[in-house]
């Protein structure tokens, strides 16, 4: 036996474990010998009252109550009795009590009788605890042993000599520490000791080892009464113990599991989600806890082989958790994520194809089969003191997604079947947990290959800038986003730049993600205007977000985006930028000053308020300005003001002398953490200005002598620029739109020639209505201007101006066309 104050994760047993009962000690012809202050509170009668005078006094027996010899036989037959009976108070009224009788062993085979009683009313009025109490006291074994003042056993029960596992007759007229040297019976002879000089009952808890249950320890709760002879003095002690070691076990088990509410399964991240499973286990369950999962589970896959099926190929574990008591003992410390290969035939390998749990309750000094093909690990278990192991399968699905593995080495007592039970629940919820992180992972994997094919691989700004950007996704916890960016080349050496953010997380948002990008190029092959642009997305995002409403069988997708769409015209050095809900561009100028322009927010897209317009606004920059597009996860957080994230990316960029991808590098690293609760997108752009004599412009009569002209114009310009190869092409693509602008435009008509990767023919007019190609028939004299120009140009198209239209083509500089 042992004190056991330090038992883990368990509430004290309260002294009502065992009800307060009174407590009456009875010779064989059914008087009372013995009492307590505890029956004297109860009945009313004092121990000079009772003692010496038959229990029939305050037990009256019902009509049908056999004689007092005769219950006195059965008593004796059946170790005993329990019942519920009416008890006479002191001043005349009944009281319905449970009542329990035992019968006590004394030297010399002499037997005597204790009655414990307790009020009903008190029993029930502490519902469900009542109930408890009233049934420990009713049929829980209750081991009993009678002390003299000089505490020396004086009776014992047959249930105390089963608890303790020591014959009856080496009780008699010897002492606790006597009996049971091994034990600290100090502390059970010293609340003894105060039993006897002050009265009241105490209770206290001890370990003892039946022999019943090979050895294991069970705790027992025991309570300490006076017995007052007929002159209200000591007489000696009663104790009564009961086996609690069910409740604490039940209460251990619950405050464990309970634990791993809490602690299994805080992240989504599997690695990290083994690791708690091996932290809770030990020591609470364990001294060495270890968790493997099946090599591909690290990585978001799922294992290819099912439950009762063999894959063939030799099982490979990943290590994803270690616990012990002491580390150092096997090594742990160094074998996080160490791969361990698994022999087939093993008892691990059996565990894995049949996702059965074993226990192995005690180990033999060589490791037993389930180290016996590893002479390495063999030899660990034998360092370890590793005595008993228990094998969980980590199972989710009908699939096996490891093993856990639980050892002991420094608690002496072996498994046993109540705790591989424990083991699985603990396992079972980590399962669940690893299983959510696991489709978790998989979501996340998809969602980010989705979103980087669908982001520019490489961007380029051609002539008018240079560019860099980075994208980090969401962490684990909250999934890969919704942002986007783009950099698309428009006519006449134009670029515009884009930066968008979707609603939400996920493979949805990554999905809608898609959609918007390819609507935004689709809406920037019109020339639209960055304000007139954002409109149109407006429009499209509400749809999309209609449409899903309207499919019942299908999950919403993200509602709502941001974005924020720029135009930057080398020639002219002169960016047109509107917002819809966006931050606002950083614009840092060629001497290092930061500046985030004061423009019109505008409503995100997709929230149906399209009364309120968007509106650009257009600036010069001078050549050499950088312009940083970013998404709000760069600057907010958490913890900090969105100014603190502004600051900090000012700060980051206005490193004059760094290049475009230092820059992108520093202003990553100024995030507070590098796992970011959103996606960070970051879009760098530094402009570039077409020198004067890239450029050639002129301005023709509305008359069809422009045409000659024109075609005169552009031959020279041509061969002052070294393009004498594209002379024949340029004066039909040249001859052909100055032509429509004088037969279907208006106004003065102006040619422009712009040279930079490709080279550019530009005509305008003053007419609004856009040009559309036809396909004449074969008698048909007019309608093949456009499609002559179309079959000469790399493209062709049409743009709307502030006082009419642009018609332009593309031609490739570099190779030669022929002319037709």
């Amino acid at each position: 036996m042992t004190n056991t104050d330090h038992a883990p994760l368990a509430e004290p047993v309260s002294p009502r474990e065992i009800p307060d009962a009174a407590i009456a000690m009875l010779d064989a012809e059914g008087t009372v010998v013995g009492w307590t202050h505890a029956a004297e509170q109860l009945v009313g009668y004092s121990a000079g009252e009772v003692v010496g005078r038959s229990a029939a006094h305050v037990l009256p027996p019902a009509e049908d109550a056999p004689s007092a010899a005769t219950f006195a036989e059965q008593c004796r037959a059946q170790d005993g009795w329990s019942g519920t009976v009416m008890v006479r108070h002191r001043d005349g009224h009944a009281i319905k009590m449970t009542l329990r009788i035992s019968l006590l062993w004394g030297q010399d085979a002499g037997t005597r009788w204790l009655v414990s009683v307790t009020d009903i009313g008190t029993l029930s009025s502490g519902a469900p605890n009542g109930a408890v109490r009233e049934s420990l006291l009713a049929r829980a074994p209750i081991g009993i042993a009678v002390y003299d003042p000089q505490l020396r056993c004086t009776w014992v029960s047959d249930v105390m000599e089963r608890h303790v596992g020591v014959p009856r007759d080496r009780w008699f007229r010897r002492r606790l520490k006597d009996l049971f040297p091994g034990f600290e019976a100090e502390a059970l002879e010293s609340v003894m000791r105060q039993v006897l000089e002050s009265g009241p009952t105490k209770v206290h808890e001890y370990r003892a080892w039946p022999p019943a249950d090979q050895g294991r320890a069970h705790l027992f709760s025991a309570s300490f009464f006076c017995l007052q002879d007929a002159d209200g003095k000591a007489l000696g002690v009663c104790s009564m113990s009961v086996d609690v070691t069910g409740n604490r076990r039940a209460r251990e088990r619950l405050a464990i599991l309970s634990e791993a509410s809490t602690r299994i399964g805080s992240t989504l991240d599997l690695m990290q989600t083994g690791q708690e499973l091996a932290d809770l286990a030990v020591p609470l369950l364990a001294d060495i806890a270890v968790v493997d999962l099946m090599g591909s589970v690290p990585f978001g896959l799922e294992p290819s082989a099912r439950i009762g099926t063999t894959s063939g190929r030799r099982p490979v574990l990943r290590r994803a958790g270690v616990a012990a008591v002491d580390l150092g003992v096997l090594g742990l410390t160094a074998v996080r994520e160490e791969v361990i290969h698994v022999p087939p035939t093993s008892s691990f390998g059996a565990a894995l194809r049949t996702g059965r749990s074993h226990l192995e309750a005690v180990l033999d000094t060589h490791g037993g089969p389930w180290v016996d093909h590893d002479p390495t690990r063999a030899q660990k278990v034998r360092d370890s003191g590793i005595h008993s192991l228990m094998v969980v399968p980590i199972r989710a699905r009908r699939c096996v997604l490891g093993l856990a593995v639980f050892g002991r080495s420094e608690e002496p007592t072996p498994f046993q079947e109540d705790d591989l039970l424990l083991a699985e629940e603990l396992v079972t919820r980590a399962a669940l947990s690893l299983d959510n992180a696991l489709q978790y992972a998989r979501q996340r994997t998809a969602a980010l290959t989705l979103q980087r094919d669908l982001l520019p691989h490489h961007v380029g700004g051609g002539a008018a800038l240079d560019v860099a950007s980075r994208y980090v996704p969401a962490d684990m916890d909250h999934g890969v986003g919704g942002d986007w960016f783009d950099v698309i080349k428009l006519s006449g050496a134009r670029v515009a730049l884009v930066v968008g953010d979707v609603v939400g997380h996920g493979i949805n948002a990554a999905a809608t993600m898609g959609r918007l990008r390819t609507a935004v190029r689709t809406l920037a092959d019109m020339e639209l205007p960055p304000h007139e642009l954002l409109a149109h997305l407006d429009d499209t995002v509400r749809r999309l977000s209609e449409e899903d409403a309207d499919a019942p069988d299908q999950a919403p997708a993200a509602v709502g985006a941001t974005c924020l769409y720029a135009v930057y015209d080398p020639v002219t050095r002169r960016c047109t930028m509107a917002r819809a809900g966006h931050p606002p561009p950083a614009i840092i100028d060629p001497q290092g000053r930061v500046a985030f322009l004061d423009m019109p927010a505008g409503a995100p897209l997709g929230l149906g308020l399209g009364l309120v317009p968007f509106e650009s606004v257009e600036l010069e920059l001078p050549e050499g300005t950088l312009l940083a597009l970013y998404t709000d996860g760069l600057v907010e957080s958490r913890d900090d003001d969105i100014d603190v994230g502004l600051n900090r990316l000012g700060a980051a960029l206005a490193e004059t002398g760094s290049s475009l991808e230092d820059l992108c590098s520093q202003a990553i690293e100024t995030l507070p953490t590098q796992s970011p609760a959103d996606d960070v997108t970051l879009l760098l752009a530094r402009t570039r200005g077409l020198e004067p004599a890239q450029v050639a412009s002129w301005e023709l009569p509305n008359d069809p002598a422009a045409v000659r002209i024109a075609r005169q114009a552009a031959a020279r310009q041509l061969s002052e620029w070294g393009l004498e190869h594209l002379v024949a092409t340029v004066e039909l693509i040249v001859s052909e739109l100055v032509t429509n602008a004088i037969r279907y435009g208006g106004g003065p008509i102006r040619l422009r020639l712009i040279q930079h990767q490709v080279l550019t023919c530009e005509v305008s007019d003053s007419n609004p209505s856009h040009p559309r190609p036809r396909h004449p028939h074969i008698i048909d004299e007019n309608g093949r201007g456009l499609f002559l120009v179309a079959q000469l140009s790399r493209r062709w198209g049409s743009r709307s101006a502030t006082d009419g239209k642009v018609v332009w083509a593309e031609q490739d500089v570099g190779s030669k066309a022929v002319a037709m």
